[in-house]
């Protein structure tokens, strides 16, 4: 598949992702979706396949009361997209030890897009 729908299928994505739009985030998704969030080393959030990734977005669209990625460069390698995003989100409500209703974080991390045909097959973000 040429770079250029890959780029396209991303930015469908983050549009989706940045939208709460669960449904479009889902359509661009292989149906055995593996998705992993990664912070530093460790794996907070995992899904295999688009049911248990639904779920994810689901409780994400819960805990944010806005949210946004917006790509700050992009390579590929093959099959895989390695996109750099920059991430900002602000919390709707409050996370036990942790943020509190109304704060606002933001993260630089990585996102590696991994494709078969023009479904994203593999997605791992990192901060």
């Amino acid at each position: 598949m040429d770079n250029a729908i890959r780029k396209a299928v991303i930015e469908r994505y983050l549009a989706a992702y940045n939208a709460f739009d669960i449904d479009g985030m889902l359509a661009v998704l292989a149906p055995d979706l593996r998705f992993e969030n990664v912070a530093g080393v460790t794996v907070n959030a995992e899904a295999n396949g688009i049911d248990a990734f639904r779920s994810l977005a689901e409780e994400g669209r819960r805990l944010f009361s806005a949210r946004a990625q917006q790509l700050s460069g992009l390579a590929f390698d093959g099959d895989t997209a390695y996109a750099d995003i920059d991430w900002r989100g602000t919390f709707a409500v409050d996370v036990p030890d942790g943020p509190r209703a109304g704060t606002t974080l933001a993260l630089k991390g990585r996102s590696e897009f991994t494709f078969a045909g023009e479904r994203i097959a593999k997605l791992v973000d990192r901060s």
